[in-house]
């Protein structure tokens, strides 16, 4: 889907009930051109600062993702936003200034109930060291796919049962050994070789496999 700049008032219906109040001041602090665009395996999110063609600040978010993702998105994108307004290109684009904006932007959105206690319990895990996405902490990221449109079949690594079969996206067939750390021992079905996958890798599976 080409990328179309997103109206203000078309940005709540994206938001967990109540949360547009607390945002939409950034839009009113900050030129932001906000463009919606369809899944994107690699990010979430996007940032880009202003340049001398494009003199405004630029963010993109996957609209396919579930409000309460779409939010923490969306704020993280913003902090990246304020840091650049602050530190210019001075800042790592994750470092100690992000992090810091970053609890500074997120701390006032908990506790108001928009997120359920899960996300929220997660959340305040996450923000005492927040990282470059909700992908890499196994907490948040379970909590929240738990609120994703669910596809029938599919699954997270760390909910198969063990010695159960899977399946991933290039039709591998795997079955699941034993949890290590934040990976899974699994087994190919086909050339026996183990691998490590992430716990949060989601997957389909599968009954009645040959070995």
């Amino acid at each position: 889907m080409k990328k179309k700049e997103t109206s203000l008032n078309y940005l709540e219906k994206f938001l967990p009930p109540g949360s547009f109040d607390q945002v939409a001041p950034f839009f009113k602090t900050h030129t932001i051109h906000l463009t919606l665009t369809y899944e994107r395996k690699s990010v979430l999110g996007d940032y880009r600062h202003p340049v001398p063609d494009v003199p405004f600040h630029r963010i993109s978010i996957n609209c396919n993702l579930n409000p309460y993702s779409f939010l923490i998105t969306l704020l993280h994108e913003i902090a990246h936003l304020v840091t650049f307004t602050h530190f210019q290109n001075k800042a790592a684009p994750h470092g100690k200034e992000w992090k810091a904006e970053f609890r500074k932007i997120l701390i006032p959105f908990i506790g108001k109930t928009f997120f359920p206690p899960d996300v929220e319990k997660a959340l305040l895990a996450y923000i005492h060291n927040p990282a470059a996405s909700t992908c890499t902490d196994p907490q948040l990221y379970k909590a929240l796919y738990r609120y994703d449109v669910q596809k029938p079949g599919f699954k997270l690594v760390d909910e198969i049962p063990e010695n159960a079969f899977f399946e991933i996206e290039d039709g591998q067939v795997f079955q699941k050994l034993e949890k290590v750390r934040t990976r899974t021992r699994c087994q190919n079905v086909k050339n026996k070789k183990i691998y490590f996958v992430q716990g949060i890798m989601e997957v389909k599976e599968v009954k009645d496999v040959k070995k």
